[in-house]
């Protein structure tokens, strides 16, 4: 040890090793037992491999808008960690360092969870938590090692049998009133990563104060060993299966708004799992209530390596070549797909020329925007007396045409921060809105008795968005939802069928009623320890010198999210988040935000056009203004 330590400072003194790097790794070695762990960093120190050192060891993992997320395959595999190796060609033993996902970072945020639950639970009952998992590499094994700890430190414990959803797992903490509970996810992140998705009591994503006091516990823990509880004080393990399936599948259906659409020929449409949870729930899902499904064979397999695809993000058209290529051969309407975790869709859909156009995220969720405020209306839920309470809820960066939708429906609409669980946010306070005497357990009532209870004491929320893919039609569950929003987008095609247009069609008359948008959203990526310190360069640059004019056009506004105070359309104080949101004065806007779960800062562009005129000269007005923004930008970006 002493000539690691040796070996350490001469590297900090050279450069070749950052001071955070070598405290961290001497924080590691001296709380852990692994000899894995000792092995493998010694075999790094011996071979020079200072840059992966650093990229291992820079910081300590932190909680960001989606948790803890990670390596957990290294860019060097030491001969430790590859071991005899794993399944589907991973190593032994996941990747060691503070940034990366392993079983010592793991442990550390479910022993944090579990000690800043028991004091909200107090002495009378044992905590219980709920832990779900993708396809990932280790997260089978991560989630068992979860709910391991969990028993062992007196909690009680659920676990489902297989991979799932990350909905899913919010729906579960909902349906058994559980404390908290974790997914061992990444989303769609490379296969080399992974993470742990923390979520509270109510099924949403942690918010503050407890992202924070969560962080507290965690940062408090430096040992890898705990000592579990007596036999007589620990929890109890319980799996859950096909029955909480079930009921999820139940509430989901809930979402189709007009069945009787279902009742014509069908919409025929293939699905694509990208090797990951969606198809458990989804297929079956839409065949059950009538839909023709076709599914891509080679990516239905669940396979953490996702071998048929170079990412499998359903944002990216490379992601669905597969299913359009299907839906080509077979005639199908439209393709969805979704991610690792399901809780993201892409969708491409057929023109009138027969031709297969990929949708944006922002146009994805203004299509499910516009329909079902439309339905809600014909429906007879939302009317005059009451559609002040109806609101509609996306990200500060989703687009403004979903603005533009809500004000023509004379109902609210509520800009938040970027992260799903700002959205949950919101439904946790129109929850809790609800006086107590007439809500009872809210959480056992059916859809039609929540939103009569909203319309009439709180807020009814008619769907949320953001631009990046995620979509919810109702509050049973508290982050973004593939499977829910498979079968909402699957019956607005189902509704464009039936009035004799298409998808697209559908799109382009939104632009016709409501004005023309577009958006671009452009990201910079910059890994491992020196692509963080440039990332924070560039968003402190912007925001101590944004731009006087961009792009030929004055600058008329500067909204700092990190510095200024600023509150939503609800009076609600904004918490602090590092994004810059600039307008100019012929009517664009653009964003600046550094990931929080992705080695990149996040660059979104804005144009529109009021309606009238010609629509697709329109359309390429807009779009050039725009790819001429994005050129200064980025030119901008590289003299900062």
């Amino acid at each position: 040890m002493r000539t690691l330590e040796s070996s350490l400072a001469t590297a900090v003194a050279s450069g070749s090793l950052l001071e955070s790097a070598r405290s961290n790794i001497l924080s590691l070695l001296g709380g852990t037992a692994s000899e894995v762990a000792v092995s493998a960093v010694a075999e790094l120190v011996a071979a020079g491999a200072w840059d992966e050192l650093n990229d291992r060891f820079f910081k300590t993992l932190a909680f960001g808008t989606g948790g803890l997320r990670g390596r957990t395959i290294g860019r060097i595999i030491t001969r430790a960690e590859q071991g005899t190796g794993g399944p589907n060609g991973r190593p032994e033993h996941p990747c060691v360092g503070t940034t990366t996902m392993n079983f010592y970072s793991l442990g550390r945020a479910v022993r944090g969870m579990v000690a800043y639950a028991k004091p909200f639970i107090g002495p009378t009952r044992r905590p219980v938590l709920v832990f779900a998992h993708d396809t990932r590499h280790f997260s089978r094994d991560f989630a068992l090692f979860c709910a391991k700890v969990a028993t062992d430190l007196g909690c009680d414990a659920y676990l489902f049998d297989g991979p799932r959803s990350t909905p899913q797992l919010s729906f579960a903490i909902r349906e058994l009133r559980a404390d908290a509970g974790a997914i061992l996810t990444a989303s769609h992140n490379p296969p080399h990563d992974n993470g742990f998705k923390a979520y509270f009591n109510d099924g949403g994503q942690m918010l503050e104060p407890h992202a924070s006091g969560l962080i507290r516990e965690v940062n408090a823990i430096t040992r890898e060993s705990y000592d579990p509880l007596p036999v007589d004080q620990r929890g109890t393990l319980t799996t859950l299966g096909a029955e909480m399936d079930a009921r999820y599948v139940g509430r989901i259906k809930t979402l189709l708004l007009r069945p009787a659409l279902l009742t014509a020929p069908p919409v025929k449409l293939v699905y694509t799992n990208l090797h990951g949870t969606g198809g458990h729930i989804i297929v079956p899902l839409l065949r059950d209530l009538g839909f023709d499904v076709l599914t891509v064979p080679a990516q239905d397999i669940q396979d953490p390596r996702f071998p048929t695809v170079e990412s499998p993000n359903p944002e990216n058209a490379p992601a669905l070549q597969m299913a359009v290529d299907l839906a080509d051969q077979s005639g199908a309407d439209i393709v969805i797909g979704s991610d690792p975790d399901a809780d993201r869709i892409g969708v491409a859909a057929r023109d009138a020329n027969g031709k297969m156009l990929y949708l944006s995220g922002n146009q994805i969720g203004s299509l499910m925007a516009w329909y079902r405020l439309q339905s809600c209306v014909d429906l007879g839920w939302i009317t005059e007396a009451n559609r002040s309470r109806a609101v509609i809820v996306k990200t500060f960066v989703t687009t403004g045409l979903q603005r533009a939708i809500a004000d023509g429906f004379g109902v609210g609409i509520i800009d938040t921060l970027t992260g799903f669980k700002y959205i949950a946010g919101k439904l946790r306070k129109y929850e809790d809105a609800i006086p107590a005497g007439k809500k009872g357990d809210y959480r056992s009532l059916d859809e039609e008795q929540t939103r009569q209870l909203r319309l009439e004491y709180s807020r009814f929320f008619v769907f949320g968005s953001e631009e990046s893919y995620g979509y919810l039609g109702s509050d049973f569950v508290r982050d973004k939802d593939a499977n829910g929003a498979a079968l909402m987008f699957a019956e607005i095609a189902a509704y464009a069928k039936s009035t004799g247009t298409t998808v697209p069609g559908l799109l382009d008359d939104l632009y016709t009623g409501f004005g023309y948008h577009f958006e671009i959203g452009k990201s910079l990526v910059m890994e491992g320890a020196d692509g963080a310190a440039k990332i924070l360069a560039l968003a402190i640059s912007y925001a101590a010198n944004p731009p006087d004019a961009a792009d030929g056009s004055r600058v008329i506004r500067v909204r700092d999210f990190a510095r200024q105070d600023l509150y939503d359309q609800e009076g609600d104080l904004l918490p602090k988040e590092k994004m810059l949101f600039i307008d100019l004065e012929d009517g664009r806007s653009f964003a600046v935000r550094p990931s929080g779960t992705e080695p990149k800062i996040k660059f979104y562009l804005f144009g529109k056009a009021a309606p009238g005129g010609d629509l697709e000269a329109t359309k390429r007005l807009v779009q050039d203004s725009l790819h001429r923004l994005w050129l200064w930008i980025e030119a901008d970006a590289a003299q900062r």
